[in-house]
């Protein structure tokens, strides 16, 4: 009996052994593949390989934005927590208050995956990953840094904690920089730690760099007349525009107040918005030799033609527009040179109100500039089915239209080029795009009555020792906030000119808001900020001074 029950025990088991062999051959040769698949899932991963932004730079190759590797902190909380060391020393480490640091990580117990802290430099970064803490991982990223801070931030714009593009350039060019990213293949172990590299699956591709118009050295120079001028005249804000003659590419762009993209811990958005190209306003009397174009293109004016302008001051339908002055006769440079509304509203008033509209609608006024920067605004061109004289005359000298800077600048971009209206650009190698909306010989007119502005009239303040200039102030007043008509006490200035004269190979706007401190005219106050900047931009191209014959 004994016997009998050794013999069943034995065969069981050698049963049990034959199954248990068999059912190992069956998975060793029938199901190999799936088993593999199935412990690959459960230890290898796919990590993303993050790609390198490229860079944009200046024309002359120097840096304002790049990116610099940088190591963000991660944990597996229920991880973290279970090895229960070391978490107060990672939040002093952190600079996070250990007791909150604690709440965190409960919080998120049931989570596999909380940033630390993103974006460290790599020698802090190492110190923590240095404790060798269970739960605590890194992951390589990019940072974006700008060289020039505030000086060209509102160009720039700045990217998120992702590397998006968020403003400015970086936004509006985002696919261009940002690349693409790879995937590896990993081995991690069984508390998700990655045990070896086994394979790239795709490799990251960089972003490509952009290469800008601007010219730093310029930036900077405009940035600090204008930071200048806005703190020292205690106005609101301000915006500078330089644009090389020949390309219509954009040397400067500047606005203040401005930003540190670097630190925006305490961004204030109003300081975000790039003016030159997103605030619109009423341009003023330097609108006024566009409306003398027309004049001159009707064949029945010359630049010898004279109106009367006495007694100061002419009514328009119940209107009064008076001058400064009683400017007498002048002749249609004298309107520009004294900036006369009288001057420039009997002009109007003898015009094709239609033809003064498409001039300025040839030049740009009202419409984009093509440039493609985020949140450009087109400025507003009115076009009524009938004109009722009071706005044909204050149309002409620049009230009922609004306009940005750069609009302003490309107009007279236009009249520098000889009546070519070139596309302005952001970009060195765009290539040039024009069209001619305005005879040559007209601008050229043009330009010497503008010279007298600077020469004897409202914008003398502009004038260089070794270049000619040509250019035009401008003083409007600013609506009432929520209300019809205007604040006599609240302005905005500006001046538009470009240099030399005879041949120019710059044009520059200017403007100020809001302006409360040693007056408020455009000739008054800008003038002479448009002459340090141009001074200094035109040494820096060396544009070689004209010999004083050239200059007269």
């Amino acid at each position: 009996m004994a016997a009998w029950r050794l013999y069943v025990v034995v065969g069981c088991f050698l049963a049990a052994l034959f199954v248990m062999g068999g059912r190992v051959v069956y998975l060793h040769v029938f199901e190999r593949d799936f088993l593999q698949d199935q412990g690959d899932a459960r230890t290898i991963r796919m990590e993303r390989i993050n790609a390198h932004r490229g860079m944009i730079q200046d024309r002359q190759g120097k840096p304002m934005a790049i990116s610099s590797p940088v190591v963000s902190l991660w944990a597996n909380p229920a991880e973290f927590i279970e090895a229960n060391e070391g978490m107060d020393q990672v939040a002093l480490m952190l600079e996070i208050d250990p007791a909150e640091f604690r709440a965190r990580m409960e919080k998120n117990r049931n989570r596999e995956f909380v940033y630390l802290r993103r974006k460290l430099v790599p020698e802090a970064a190492e110190k923590v990953l240095a404790l060798d803490i269970s739960g605590v991982y890194a992951e390589r990223e990019y940072e974006r840094f700008y060289p020039a801070g505030e000086v060209a931030a509102h160009v720039v714009g700045f990217t998120d904690v992702r590397d998006e593009g968020q403003e400015g350039l970086e936004l509006s060019y985002n696919q261009w920089l940002k690349g693409q990213p790879g995937r590896k293949k990993v081995l991690k172990n069984l508390y998700g730690e990655i045990v070896r590299d086994i394979m790239p699956v795709a490799e990251a591709s960089p972003g490509k760099n952009l290469e800008l118009s601007i010219d730093l050295r310029l930036q900077y120079l405009a940035y600090r007349e204008l930071k200048s001028a806005v703190s020292g005249y205690e106005a609101q804000s301000g915006s500078a525009v330089i644009l090389d003659v020949d390309t219509g590419q954009v040397l400067a762009l500047v606005n203040h107040p401005s930003f540190n993209p670097n630190n925006r811990a305490e961004l204030d958005i109003n300081a975000v918005r790039n003016r030159a190209v997103t605030d619109v306003f009423e341009p003023g009397s330097t609108v006024k030799p566009f409306t003398v174009a027309v004049a001159l293109g009707t064949g029945r004016y010359s630049p010898q033609s004279t109106i009367d302008t006495n007694p100061g001051y002419v009514r328009v339908d119940g209107k009064t527009i008076p001058d400064p002055a009683n400017y007498g006769v002048l002749d249609l440079g004298g309107i520009i040179e004294k900036s006369s509304q009288v001057g420039i509203t009997r002009l109007a008033l003898d015009l094709n109100e239609y033809e003064v509209w498409q001039l300025f609608s040839a030049v740009g006024l009202g419409q984009s500039t093509g440039m493609g920067f985020p949140g450009e605004r087109t400025g507003y061109l009115p076009n009524h089915r009938r004109w009722k004289d009071i706005e044909r005359a204050t149309f002409a000298y620049g009230y009922g239209l609004t306009v940005t800077p750069l609009q302003l600048a490309s107009a007279y971009l236009t009249i520098a080029s000889g009546g070519m209206k070139r596309q302005v650009t952001l970009l060195k190698s765009s290539g040039i795009h024009e069209e001619r909306v305005m005879d040559e010989r007209i601008t050229q007119q043009l330009i010497s009555m503008m010279k007298r502005v600077t020469e004897f009239g409202t914008g003398s303040k502009a004038a260089l020792e070794a270049y000619s200039v040509a250019g035009k102030t401008g003083t409007v007043r600013k609506r009432k906030e929520g209300e019809t008509g205007y604040d006599d006490t609240r302005h905005m200035a500006f001046f538009a000119g470009m240099t030399p004269a005879e041949h120019p190979r710059l044009v520059g706007v200017i403007m100020i808001d809001d302006p409360r401190k040693q007056g408020y005219g455009g000739g008054s106050i800008l003038a002479s900020v448009f002459s340090r900047i141009m001074s200094g931009a035109l040494r820096m191209l060396n544009v070689t001074p004209q010999l004083p014959d050239e200059a007269a």
